[in-house]
């Protein structure tokens, strides 16, 4: 069957006299199942400028512990503990969940933020239904912002030695 198609009437001409209907896409609807280990944990990792952490959440009183430390010994200025908990105020789940988290690499604050990442992870793997709320702030997106690198010629990545006229 070949018919010139000169204008968008003779298009829908043509659609029209073909008998066969279009498929339909079908939406699916991605069920999650929550997932946890034999001890009723679920990991994932987080990850912060050159900051990573491997973090574990179960069930528990709301104990947070960060390469063997409590948190507040650990992360000793209020913004960074703050900055840990926000996935938890976020989710509506404070005080429900321990977590046990090693972080390496980085600074203090980029290793909060990992931690963070992390934390929001395994809360999203443990209790799916916590995913939208979790998504809406941002803290399942890895924040990709890195330091830049040194430049030869230059001081520091983009400012240049001082000029001297004399």
């Amino acid at each position: 069957m070949s018919t010139d198609i000169k204008s968008l009437g003779d298009l829908k001409l043509t659609v029209s006299e073909t008998d066969e209907t279009p498929e339909v896409a079908v939406e699916t609807t991605i069920s999650r199942e929550p997932q946890r280990d034999q001890l009723g944990r679920s990991y994932a990792t987080g990850k912060r400028k050159d900051a990573v952490a491997r973090v574990w959440i179960k069930p528990g009183s709301g104990k947070v512990t960060v390469n063997g430390k409590a948190m507040s010994e650990y992360f000793a200025r209020p913004v960074l503990q703050m900055v840990i908990g926000q996935a938890f105020s976020v989710a509506g789940v404070a005080g429900e969940f321990d977590v046990m988290a090693t972080v390496k690499g980085g600074g203090l604050s980029g290793q909060a933020g990992a931690v963070k990442h992390g934390i929001s992870k395994a809360l999203m793997l443990y209790e799916p239904s916590l995913r939208p709320a979790l998504k809406a702030a941002g803290f399942l997106t890895r924040d990709s912002r890195v330091v830049e690198r040194k430049k030869y010629g230059k001081r520091k990545a983009r400012r240049s030695f001082q000029f001297s006229k004399r």
